[in-house]
Order: C-alpha cells, then structure tokens, then sequence
C-alpha cells in the first residue's frame, strides 16, 4: 500500500509574544482564531488547515528563506496587506517579491492571490468552488 496525501494540515511557527501575535495576525489577516491556551494559539487557513503558534521568549530569528504561503483572494487584497504592513506596522516586503515578509518575531510568509498554477489544485476546495471559478475547454 502506498501513502496517499491529501494536503498540508497545519504550519507551526514561533513567536516571541502570543498576545502580540494573536492581535498582529488577526488584524493583518482576519484570521479565525480555534483555539489559545497559555503560549500557544491556532487559526484557521482556509477550508482544511491551520496555522499553529507557539511562544518562545528567547527564540532565535531566522534569516533564511525558510516561509510558508498564504492565499488572499486577488491581488486587491495583496495589496491591501502590503499596504497595511508598511503603513501600520512599518514591515518592508522582503525583494523581488509582490509580498513576502518576514513577522515582527522574523517569521517569513509569502501572501499569494489566486491565479494561474494556483487555480489548478486549488479546485477542489469548496471555498474556491463557492467564488466561482472555472476553466472553460475550447
């Protein structure tokens, strides 16, 4: 029997303040937040997975190109995330990149819109199916 997978169920990252991240993350992206105990919160992303954070005070910031992606609808709302991480947050996009940036704990994340190679394996997903998208044969 060979192992079948269906995806990615969670990405974990650490963060220096739980309370700052919870309210950094919430009002940069929306996000629902699932659960949170003592050092520890988790969001939903999308349909089927979640972003786990864990508090770590003396943590070390990473500076490689280590990041994980978050899809936004459409470049409107790239846009809108660039515009608040350099605006409220003072947070530089991370170059040649629309909008990779690194966390104020130097987490790296990639925001993406949906387009292209992404609609691809993305249709499955009701909440892709609901906006409406589809591929048209000629």
């Amino acid at each position: 029997m060979s192992v079948q997978v269906y995806g990615s169920n969670h990405v974990a990252i650490e963060v220096g303040d739980i309370k700052q991240a919870v309210a950094f993350y919430q009002d940069l992206f929306n996000l629902e937040k699932l659960d949170q105990g003592e050092g520890d919160a988790f969001f939903k992303l999308g349909e089927h997975q979640f972003l786990a954070m864990f508090e770590h005070k003396n943590m070390i910031i990473d500076a490689s190109d280590r990041h994980f992606g978050i899809m936004v609808r459409d470049a409107n709302q790239v846009a809108q995330v660039r515009d608040k991480l350099t605006k409220k947050y003072n947070i530089e996009p991370v170059p040649p990149f629309r909008c990779d940036f690194r966390d104020p704990w130097g987490n790296r994340i990639q925001v993406v819109d949906l387009h292209d190679e992404s609609l691809i394996w993305l249709l499955p997903y009701r909440e892709v199916q609901e906006v409406g998208v589809s591929f048209i044969s000629r």
